[in-house]
């Protein structure tokens, strides 16, 4: 049975269509004698018209369906109608010569005069023309249709997400402020960073809820006001090491990701001083982050996926149409993620 993301992906439903079509109106044009013919011609023109239009159409599936960069759109769309036009000729004159004569028609176009070559060129070039017209159409109006629910489904997404991020701060924007307040009236230094570091962590969430998008280095700032606010209270429980190479500083990555796997992995590990938690965060000359831990699930938690790390997943496939990979063995849990180049092409509203 035919995978239906590729009964999709070739429009196969209107190849079918379209066959019938032609097999029924060449039936009808060509002034059929049913009192002379037997069941079996019908079967044979069925086939003589099928599989031709089935080889063009696919040829030309697979040019449309493909970006091919190497070659410019017109010069792709010009090599595809040519092939088409080859693939029915091809297939025709094998029918012709392996499948027997039906006697349908009162006359059939062979291949044996070089006016009826002519004629075969002649057609195909239409039906070529024809079929790629039509395949173009669907592509594109299935191809809109996919990013515009994509679209819809993004924007459910974050709507989602900011609706959560309320939920989960009483007032943002007022305690933000107070903060900011209260580190003017603090004089112990220790406490003055740390609120310092706080505020830095409420600001960054504040402008998550404006963009899907963040460039690595600000996530990383971010990150580090988050760690030092973990780190006073998990204290020596925690040990995190950062190592990002200079020139993916400036990629682009989903907001929040890094916070979320390491609230991943805090949530579902033990984090003791007994056991402390090793967390490493690096990225691979691939242009990847990865996100690493030392595996020792809580039992309570044992078995259980995070709802954050399902997040991530969601937002690169509507994003970017990027996987994530999860690998977990007895020793260790990693996330990667791949780095995005240009903000433009994924930052939609």
């Amino acid at each position: 049975m035919l995978p239906l993301y590729m009964y999709k992906k070739y429009q196969i439903k209107w190849l079918l269509i379209i066959s019938a079509a032609m097999i029924f109106g060449t039936m009808l044009l060509g002034q059929v004698d049913i009192n002379r013919t037997k069941w079996w011609y019908f079967l044979n023109h069925s086939v003589k018209v099928l599989l031709p239009v089935a080889a063009c159409w696919l040829t030309q599936g697979l040019f449309l369906t493909n970006s091919f960069k190497q070659l410019p759109n017109y010069l792709k769309h010009l090599i595809s109608i040519f092939l088409g036009i080859v693939a029915l000729l091809l297939i025709g004159l094998i029918l012709d010569v392996t499948l027997p004569p039906n006697y349908l028609f009162s006359r059939e176009v062979g291949y044996d005069k070089t006016s009826d070559i002519y004629s075969h060129i002649i057609a195909n070039t239409v039906l070529s023309l024809l079929l790629f017209i039509i395949f173009y159409n669907r592509h594109t109006s299935f191809a809109l249709k996919k990013s515009n629910m994509e679209r819809n489904l993004l924007e459910k997404a974050h709507l989602k997400a900011q609706l959560v991020s309320l939920q989960q701060q009483i007032s943002p924007h007022f305690l933000f402020n107070s903060l900011s307040t209260l580190k003017t009236m603090v004089n112990d230094e220790v406490a003055k960073d740390y609120i310092i570091e706080l505020a830095g962590v409420y600001r960054y969430v504040l402008s998550f809820n404006e963009r899907y998008l963040t460039s690595l280095e600000d996530e990383i700032k971010f990150i580090n006001s988050y760690l030092h606010i973990l780190r006073e209270r998990f204290q020596d429980a925690l040990k995190v090491q950062i190592n990002i190479l200079p020139q993916y500083r400036t990629s682009v990555l989903p907001s929040l990701s890094l916070q979320l796997l390491i609230e991943n992995a805090i949530k579902h590990n033990i984090c003791s001083a007994q056991r402390p938690l090793h967390i490493s965060i690096f990225t691979t000359d691939s242009g990847n982050l990865v996100v690493e831990n030392n595996f020792q699930p809580k039992k309570a938690r044992a078995g259980q996926s995070g709802t954050g790390l399902k997040n991530i997943v969601e937002r690169y496939k509507l994003l970017a149409g990027r996987t994530v990979e999860v690998i977990q063995d007895d020793k260790k849990f990693s996330v990667t993620i791949p780095l995005l180049e240009h903000e433009g092409n994924h930052n939609r509203r």
